[in-house]
Parts: C-alpha cells; structure tokens; sequence
C-alpha cells in the first residue's frame, strides 16, 4: 500500500488548492472501507488487484480536478457523515458557524420552530435536528435533486422530524410569522468571481454558489422575506463572504431587523451575521 500511496501522491502533486498525501490516503481507505489509521499500521501490505485498479482511477479523477467528496460520495459535517452530489454543495467546515450560533439562540429544550433556507444536502438542517430533537425543522431548496439527496442524509441518520419543500426560497412557506429561527448559507459568490472556475468550487452547481453581480442577490431577497415569517423577537443567521459583513448587516436594519451583528470564523474572518424581529414590529417602523 505504501507504494501506491507513494505513486498517488506523486500525480496530485500538480492539483491547486490539494493535500496530494491526505487526498491520497482519503481515497485508499474509501477503497478499501477502511479508515486511514488502518493504513499506517498495515501499510506493508499490497493491494489487491481490484483495490488497484478502483484507487488507480480514482487517483485519474482526482488529478483531473474532481472532489474528493464526489468520489467518496461523503462529507462529514458537525460529526454527522452526510452524502453529497454533484447536484449539493459540498458541505464546509465554515458552515458550523452557523450553527454553533443557531443553537445559541434556540434552547436545546424548547420545541421550536426552524427554518433553513437552501438546505442543499441539508447539512445545516440536519445538524440543528440532530442538537434539537424538540425542535420541527423545515429545509427548503429550489433543487428537487438536492432535496432527494437531503431526504436520504435524513432517513440515514434517523432524523425524521426534517420536514422539506421544494421552491425558491420562502415561497412553498404560508405568510404566517411562524418560526423561531430561519438559517441560510445561500449563494453570494459574484457571478463573475474568477474562483467559480477553479478547485472544488467548479464541480459545484452554479445556481447554488452565484448570486448577481455583487453576490448579494439572494442574501436580499432572504432578508426582505424572513422578517415577517420569524415570530416577534425570533432570529435571522445567514452565512455571506468574508468581505460582505457590513453591506448584510446594512440590508438587516434597512429592513427593520434588531440587534444586528456579525460572527467571526475560527480564522477571525466575518463569515456569519443575522438580526432578531422586533417584539413590535409595527411600533418599531413607525
């Protein structure tokens, strides 16, 4: 195995934006149905000529610029192994920020209502079902496709109480101020940002990661919608570009929201902002 390690290693070298050695190794033990500890402490041992030949293309694939996450099929996201498709996002570790933050707002023993907007594999969703099996959960994404896989990651993982909705956005939702909670990590990459073509992010589905010119085309629909479905005194959390924080936080109290703020990720960049709906929302206009 150390070998053929060694020879994988060799033709991801030249890949952007790769761990060639931990690419590598992922791959092997995906082959094999083996985690990569296994490797080191048996890596003397030659692989079987179908293990060869399966870790031989996908080693070709990897080298052509496809996930990792497409070729294992998987993604951990807040310990929770989610399956993921060309037709999802890939679930990032950025992402729990928002929901280290979503359950801050919601106790983990209260039967509240969330909303996630865009769910995508349901990553997010799932993750808030998982910390609050009190809570009613609610995903919605425009993508039948990602629903089916965010239907199956639900079934998986025992988490039946992830209700899911096709349409855009806030739309297959009635105009009652019902939830206590609404997250979203939507699209807000600048549809002409040069990143869309390159690394994982080119495998992605376009409609999932662009949004207009300035990238903040859905965070504004989201954030005009949200206010009048969240209970008086519930939550907005959107994820958005670590350069976008003060143009969101603007679109927040331009629409009325309250306690507006903004979360750093672990890199001390502004990843993550949202606002709470007045108590009175008709006194807070006036």
């Amino acid at each position: 195995m150390s070998e053929a390690l060694a020879a994988a290693r060799s033709n991801l070298a030249g890949l952007p934006d790769a761990d060639p050695a931990l690419d590598a190794e992922v791959l092997l033990a995906h082959v094999l149905g083996r985690d990569r500890s296994w490797l080191y402490a048996w890596g003397e041992r030659r692989l079987e000529p179908m293990h060869q030949v399966r870790f031989d293309e996908l080693v070709r694939q990897r080298a052509r610029g496809v996930p990792i996450a497409h070729l294992t099929g998987t993604r951990e996201f807040w310990s929770l192994p989610l399956a993921v498709t060309p037709d999802t996002l890939i679930p990032r570790p950025d992402t729990e920020l928002l929901v280290e933050w979503a359950l801050q707002c919601v106790p983990v023993g209260a039967g509240a209502r969330v909303l996630d907007l865009g769910t995508g594999s349901g990553a997010v969703a799932l993750a808030l079902a998982s910390e609050l099996p009190r809570a009613e959960v609610i995903a919605s994404d425009r993508s039948l496709a990602a629903l089916r896989v965010a239907a199956s990651n639900a079934r998986r993982l025992g988490l039946p109480q992830v209700g899911l909705l096709c349409g855009d956005w806030l739309a297959p939702l009635d105009a009652r101020p019902s939830f206590d909670l609404i997250v979203s990590n939507p699209p807000y990459v600048a549809a002409a940002d040069p990143h869309l073509g390159r690394g994982d992010v080119a495998h992605e589905p376009r409609a999932a990661l662009a949004a207009g010119p300035t990238g903040l085309d859905a965070l504004r629909t989201i954030i005009a919608g949200a206010l009048t479905r969240l209970q008086p005194g519930g939550f907005l959390l959107l994820e958005h570009g670590a350069a976008q924080a003060a143009a969101v936080r603007a679109l927040l109290r331009a629409a009325g929201y309250t306690a507006v703020a903004t979360r750093r990720d672990l890199a001390g960049r502004e990843r993550a902002s949202g606002g709470r709906r007045p108590e009175n929302l008709d006194a807070y206009r006036a």
